[in-house]
Parts: structure tokens; C-alpha cells; sequence
């Protein structure tokens, strides 16, 4: 891997539960050796209460998040883009890497479920953070 520190969008519709918690998590786990944003092709007003919830239960405060919007122009300096049920608005460019994460959207369940959710993203997100090697 080269010097340069990689880039990661998360990406889901409301950019509201799934690609906050992964952004999260990823901060949360990779220090300072990963640029990581989150974005939504149609962003909500707020996150969702349970995601909130769910992710101050691990110690990470969501609360100053906001949902934002996926621009082009996020994906383009991405090096790698992991989307989380955006379809087909989410951007895509040649020779960016892009990953799929099947994941339930936390959208309209409980507390429990969004728990399952969030331990389903830290699982994928350790993965990734190995795949993109080792601290700098």
C-alpha cells in the first residue's frame, strides 16, 4: 500500500443510520490512518433516534452528525466507496474500488435490531480496515 492514506465513502439512501454508524466505527477503529465520510443519495433531516442510541451504548457520540449529501465529487476522491442499499444514484467512477454491504436499513426498528445492525457494520468494517493494511 502506498504512503498516501486511503479514503473511504460509506453511502446509503437517508445517511441516517447504516453509513453514519459505519463512519463511526471506522474513525473510531482506524485512528488517523483512514479519511472517512458518509453521505446519502436522499438525505433525512436527522439521524435515527435508535442509531443514536445504539452507537452511544459502544461509547460514540452521533449527536453533532448530520445526514449529508452524496456528491460527485465525494465519490471521486474516494478510493474505495461502500454502499449500503443507494441502488443506482450512487455515483460511479472507473477505477474506484466499490464494495456492497447488504445491510437492513435501521429505518422503523427497534433497539435490539439496530444493535444486530451495528454489530454486522463493526464486523465489515474490521475487515476493510485489514484489507487496507496496516497502521502508518
Amino acid at each position: 500500500m502506498s504512503e498516501a492514506i486511503p479514503e473511504v465513502l460509506f453511502v446509503c439512501v437517508h445517511n441516517a443510520g447504516r453509513s453514519q454508524m459505519a463512519a463511526a466505527l471506522l474513525v473510531h477503529h482506524a485512528a488517523d490512518r483512514v479519511v472517512v465520510r458518509s453521505a446519502g443519495s436522499e438525505p433525512a433531516d436527522a439521524l435515527n433516534p435508535a442509531v443514536l442510541q445504539a452507537m452511544a451504548e459502544v461509547g460514540l457520540d452521533l449527536s453533532h452528525e448530520v445526514p449529508k449529501r452524496l456528491t460527485t465529487d465525494m465519490a471521486a476522491t474516494a478510493d474505495v466507496v461502500v454502499t449500503m442499499g443507494c441502488g443506482d444514484s450512487c455515483p460511479v467512477f472507473p477505477g474506484k474500488r466499490y464494495l456492497d454491504w447488504d445491510l437492513d436499513d435501521p429505518l422503523g426498528k427497534s433497539l435490539e435490531e439496530v444493535r444486530q445492525i451495528r454489530g454486522q457494520i463493526d464486523r465489515l468494517v474490521h475487515d476493510l480496515l485489514a484489507e487496507l493494511g496496516p497502521p502508518a
